[in-house]
């Protein structure tokens, strides 16, 4: 397999291999261990990027194959505007010492790291780039893996809506990190607004619900057991007309990944609510000792 060492943005993997992350890697004791981790939507170079929720899920989960499922690096906002924090490094970092440990890492881009899928079949620091991929999980199903963003009608049709559309998002997301700058401040969880808000916006349900009815279909017509997608932001594990349809969601809103389990199980972990248990968890020792 070719490999590829300098790609847009200036990224080499030489940079981030011989260099140490800012936020250390945590030494966790019995870090949870997969077949298979699905992740997508991570937006590094944006401010609505929840790198340090990410950079706590790579630091507590392993897996033997490991899947980014598109728009990994927000490149249509590195372009209007170059933001890259020490922590969007990290998480880069982070996901090559795991190929370079052996994690077999394929990385599938989405329309807004479209600009590396001009490297589809190269290599990139042990990281596999691919339009698409099939996955074959413990108990011999087989997956479609893509983006999503093919069977966007917006995308296909009307471009530039798109692109009016990822400008409202930006604007949401900025109030969704206000108010999830107060909630932190009164000692509250996480609590995705901008999620809350899709949900109950019935025309969002409907394409969300759309998309995945397309998304199945294609897959059927794949001749594949189901499919695994992100794009649209939206955790989800059901059965569509006979197809198994997963989304893995994001690191934005919902921070959420998909993961198989070695009997072929597949789940989806709410990290926001695996952060929350943790910290609660001293508190509620605290508590019961005080009791006593």
């Amino acid at each position: 397999m070719a490999t590829v060492t300098r790609l847009p943005f200036g990224l080499d993997p030489a940079d981030f291999s011989s260099s140490s992350p800012s936020i250390p890697e945590r030494a966790v004791s019995e870090r949870r261990r997969y077949r298979t981790v699905w992740i997508s939507d991570v937006h590094l170079g944006t401010r609505g990027c929840n790198a340090a929720m990410l950079i706590d899920f790579l630091d507590h989960v392993d897996s033997e194959t490991m899947y980014l499922v598109g728009d990994i690096i927000d490149g249509w906002a590195l372009k209007k505007k170059f933001y890259w924090p020490a922590a969007h490094n990290d998480i880069l970092w982070r996901v090559l010492k795991r190929a370079k440990r052996g994690t077999r890492i394929v990385y599938v881009p989405g329309n807004h790291d479209e600009m590396f899928r001009q490297f589809t079949g190269l290599n990139f620091g042990g990281v596999e780039i691919r339009r698409h991929a099939i996955h074959e999980t413990a108990d011999g199903k087989r997956l479609l893996v893509l983006h999503g963003d093919e069977f966007d009608a917006i995308m296909l049709s009307h471009r530039w809506l798109a692109y009016l559309g990822d400008a409202a998002y930006e604007a949401i997301m900025g109030l969704n990190r206000w108010f999830n700058a107060v909630r932190a401040a009164l000692g509250l969880p996480y609590w995705s607004l901008s999620k809350y808000a899709k949900q109950k916006v019935k025309n969002a349900v409907e394409f969300i619900s759309r998309f995945e009815e397309v998304v199945a279909h294609e897959a059927g017509a794949r001749g594949v057991d189901g499919v695994i997608a992100g794009h649209i932001h939206t955790a989800e594990m059901r059965a569509i007309s006979g197809i198994e349809y997963y989304n893995d969601g994001d690191w934005v809103e919902s921070c959420t990944a998909l993961v198989e389990h070695h009997d072929g199980r597949m789940e989806i972990l709410h990290w926001a609510d695996e952060l929350a248990a943790r910290e609660s968890a001293p508190r509620s020792d605290a508590m019961r000792k005080a009791a006593a």
